[in-house]
C-alpha cells in the first residue's frame, strides 16, 4: 500500500491572515508530504505494507511510528480548521463542555495551558477514553490518543513549523489565534461518533510524553 497525501479541506489561502499561505506551504507542502513520502520509504518490504495507515500508527514503533503518526496526526489537524468565522460551537457541543470541564471557557483555558506548557514540540489533544471519559493529552513529538487506545476528537499542533513564520518564537499567540480557526461542526461530528451529545462525559487531566 502506498500513502498518498491527503487533500487540503480548504485553499491555502482561505485561513489568512490568521495562518498566512507561506505557513501552509511549508507546513503541508512540506512537513506534511515529507513524512507521507518518508512513510512510504520506510514500509516498503515491510509488514506494515499492507496496512492501513491508522493500523500502523497503532502497531509501530521508531521512524515508521514517527512518520505514520505524524502524517495521521497532520490529516485529522487538516480538518479541525476552517475559515475564520463567527460561529462557535452548538449548543450541544457546549453543554458536553460544560458538564465535562465547567464551561467552555474553562476547556479552552486548560487546552491552551497544556499548549503552552508542553516542552519542545508536540501535539495537544481532546480525546475521549474507552470509557466514555473526555480528557486534554499533550502529548511530545508524533504522539496520538490512538496509542492509548482513545479516540481524538480535536487537534492542534504545536511544532514549531506550525506557527513560527507567522508568530515566531510566540506558541501562546499562535494557540489564541488558533481558536478562531477551529471547525466545530467537525469536533461536533467526532463527538457524536465516540459518545453521543448531551450525555455526561467525566473529565481527567493528563499530559504524557508517549513511548515510541
Amino acid at each position: 500500500m502506498s500513502f498518498k497525501l491527503t487533500p487540503l479541506p480548504f485553499p491555502k489561502d482561505a485561513l489568512e491572515p490568521l495562518m498566512s499561505v507561506e505557513t501552509i506551504e511549508y507546513h503541508y507542502e512540506k512537513h506534511h508530504r515529507g513524512y507521507v513520502n518518508k512513510l512510504n520509504e520506510l514500509i516498503r518490504n515491510t509488514e506494515f505494507q499492507t496496512m492501513g495507515l491508522e493500523e500502523i500508527v497503532k502497531s509501530a514503533t521508531g521512524t515508521i511510528f514517527n512518520n505514520a503518526s505524524q502524517a495521521w496526526n497532520h490529516s485529522f489537524f487538516w480538518k479541525c480548521l476552517r475559515p475564520k468565522s463567527s460561529d462557535g460551537p452548538s449548543k450541544e457541543l457546549v453543554q458536553v463542555l460544560e458538564k465535562s470541564f465547567g464551561s467552555q471557557d474553562q476547556f479552552q483555558a486548560e487546552f491552551n495551558a497544556k499548549a503552552e506548557a508542553l516542552f519542545g514540540s508536540g501535539w495537544v489533544w481532546l480525546a475521549r477514553h474507552k470509557s466514555g471519559v473526555l480528557s486534554i493529552e499533550a502529548l511530545g513529538n508524533a504522539g496520538n490518543p490512538l496509542t492509548s487506545d482513545m479516540q481524538p476528537i480535536l487537534a492542534l499542533d504545536i511544532w514549531e513549523h506550525a506557527y513560527y513564520l507567522d508568530h515566531r518564537n510566540s506558541r501562546s499567540e499562535f494557540v489564541k489565534a488558533w481558536w478562531d480557526l477551529v471547525n466545530w461542526d467537525f469536533v461536533a461530528n467526532r463527538m457524536m461518533e465516540t459518545t453521543p451529545l448531551g450525555k455526561k462525559s467525566k473529565h481527567v487531566s493528563h499530559t504524557a510524553n508517549p513511548s515510541l
